[in-house]
C-alpha cells in the first residue's frame, strides 16, 4: 500500500542533521541581499533556484558546497542569522518536526567582523523565538570545519562549552573530506568531551570506512554524520549496530554528492535490515530542496518500508537526540503516544495536529525584513 503524504507530514518527526546556511528560504536569501548589498549571481528568484539547489546530482561533497559560497554572502549579520534560525524552525514545524538540532560554524560567519559568541547568540535568539511561537524544541550544533586549522576547531569546542546550557547541544566536524582527516581535531573533540558536551562527526560521505572509524575512535563521536560508507565494512558496521551509535543519513543529499550513486544503491535500506539506529535527516533543505517528510516519502517508495518501519525510524531520531535523558524520555513517551493514534482506524480525523502560534515572529512577516 502506498502511504498518502499527508500521513507522512503528521508523523512526529526530527532533523538531527539540518545546516542553517543551506536551508533559507529563496525568497529570503534574495531579500538579505538587497538589504545589506551582497551581489547574488542573479536576483531572479528561479534563476537563483537552479544555480543553489543541487537537483538530482552535482557529482561530488565539493560541488555541492559550492552553493554554500551563495548563501553565505547574507549570513554575515546578527539579524540575518537570527531571522534565517526562526524561518527555519517554523519551516521544519510546518511539517510536524518536534525537535529540532540547526548546525552551522560561526567560524564562516565573520566576514564582517562578527564576532564568534555574537553569532551563537543570534541562532539562538532566533530559535528560541520559534520555540515561543510554535512549540517546537531545538538545539545548536557548531561546526568545526576540517580544512581549517585545529586551533579555530578548539576555540568552537570552548564556545560549546561556554554556551552548553543556552542552546548548544555538540560540536560536529564538517567539510571537505578528501585530504583532511579528523585526527589533526582531536584535541578539540577531547576537549568538548572532557565537559561533557555531545559530539558527532561528518564521515564516511566523501571518503571511506576509515573516516568513519577515525571518527569513532579517535574523535570519540556520539553519532556519525552520513556515514554511507559504512557498509564497506561489516566488522565497522557491527561495532555501529551493538553501540547503538546513531547514523544521521540524508538519502537525497547523499545521492546529490555522488556519496551513493543511486537510491537503489544507497546502504540505507541495508543499514535498516541489519538494525542498525537511522535517522533520516534533511542536510541542507534549501540546497537538496527537500523536507524530512520528503526524505520519508521517498524512502517510502523507493524501498518499500511500511508504516510500522517508518514509525521505528521516526522514533529513533527521538532516541538519538542530543537531549538531557529526562527531557528525551518525556518527549518519547509523548511521540510514542502520537504515532499510536496515527495509526489507530481514523486516527486521520484524530491525529494531533500542530498548536497555532501565538506570534509571528517580526521579521518572518514584514516583507522589507
Amino acid at each position: 500500500m502506498t502511504l498518502p503524504r499527508e500521513l507522512l507530514q503528521r508523523l512526529p518527526k526530527t532533523d538531527l542533521h539540518c545546516h542553517l546556511d543551506g536551508s533559507l528560504r529563496i525568497e529570503t536569501l534574495i531579500e538579505l541581499a538587497r538589504r545589506h548589498a551582497v551581489e547574488l549571481p542573479t536576483f531572479d528568484r528561479e534563476a537563483l533556484r537552479e544555480l543553489v539547489v543541487a537537483g538530482d546530482q552535482v557529482g561530488s561533497l565539493d560541488d555541492y558546497l559550492r552553493a554554500f559560497d551563495i548563501t553565505l554572502g547574507v549570513l554575515q549579520e546578527p539579524a540575518a542569522l537570527e531571522r534565517c534560525a526562526y524561518e527555519l524552525a517554523e519551516d521544519a514545524w510546518r511539517e510536524n518536526v518536534r525537535y529540532l538540532e540547526v548546525r552551522y560554524s560561526p567560524l564562516l560567519h565573520a566576514r564582517r567582523g562578527l564576532g564568534l559568541d555574537h553569532a551563537i547568540e543570534a541562532v539562538l535568539r532566533g530559535l528560541a523565538a520559534a520555540e515561543r511561537d510554535f512549540g517546537i524544541r531545538t538545539g545548536v550544533i557548531l561546526c568545526a570545519i576540517r580544512a581549517l586549522a585545529p586551533s579555530s576547531s578548539m576555540a568552537l569546542a570552548e564556545l560549546g562549552i561556554a554556551f552548553k546550557r543556552r542552546g548548544v547541544v555538540g560540536l560536529d566536524l564538517a567539510g571537505s573530506e578528501a585530504g583532511f582527516p579528523g585526527e589533526p581535531h582531536r584535541p578539540a573533540f577531547q576537549q568538548a568531551r572532557d565537559h561533557n558536551l555531545n559530539c558527532t562527526v561528518h564521515a564516511g560521505e566523501a571518503s571511506g570506512p576509515g573516516s568513519v572509524h577515525q571518527a569513532l575512535h579517535q574523535l570519540g563521536a556520539h553519532r556519525i554524520g552520513h556515514g554511507t560508507r559504512v557498509i564497506d565494512d561489516p566488522e565497522l558496521l557491527a561495532y555501529v549496530i551493538d553501540h547503538r551509535i546513531p547514523l544521521e543519513v540524508c538519502p537525497s543529499s547523499n545521492i546529490q554528492t555522488g556519496a551513493a550513486a543511486s537510491w537503489a544503491s544507497h546502504p540505507v535500506a541495508a543499514f535498516v535490515e541489519a538494525g542498525a539506529r537511522v535517522t533520516l535527516n534533511t542536510d541542507s533543505r534549501l540546497i537538496s530542496d527537500t523536507t524530512v517528510t520528503d526524505e520519508l516519502a521517498r524512502c517510502h517508495r523507493h524501498y518499500g518500508w511500511p508504516l510500522e518501519t517508518l514509525k521505528r525510524i521516526v522514533l529513533d531520531g527521538f532516541h538519538s537526540a542530543f537531549l538531557p535523558f529526562h527531557d528525551k524520555a518525556a518527549l518519547i513517551a509523548e511521540v510514542t503516544r502520537d504515532l499510536a493514534a496515527i495509526e489507530a482506524p481514523g486516527a486521520a480525523a484524530s491525529a494531533p495536529g500542530h498548536p497555532r502560534p501565538a506570534a509571528a515572529h517580526p521579521d518572518s512577516r514584514r516583507p522589507d525584513a
